[in-house]
């Protein structure tokens, strides 16, 4: 009774890991999509404000794009390369 109850057990365990092996032909769901191999990523606006200044960050797919500071007190603000860290200033917004 054990051994057929081990076996059971056993076989069904294996079938869950077999149909979900990689390179099954599912693909993951997307909310919508223009076309059928195409991903949608997750995009991500994060802002964080304390008494000095207001950060604003871009994230696509989990990766920053972008990093904006608007400093308090009428300094000029100014974006972060997420790749570099450099800093560059807007001297004119147009």
């Amino acid at each position: 009774m054990r051994f057929t109850l081990l076996l059971t057990f056993a076989l069904s365990s294996f079938t869950a890991v077999w149909a979900q092996a990689p390179g099954s032909s599912e693909r993951p769901l997307t909310a919508t999509s223009s076309s059928p191999n195409t991903v949608e990523q997750r995009i991500e606006r994060i802002q964080i404000e304390d008494g000095g200044a207001r950060i604003d960050e871009l994230r696509v797919g989990g990766e920053t794009k972008s990093i904006t500071v608007q400093p308090k007190g009428g300094m000029p603000g100014y974006e972060v390369q997420p790749l570099t860290g450099a800093r560059s200033w807007k001297i004119l917004g147009f």
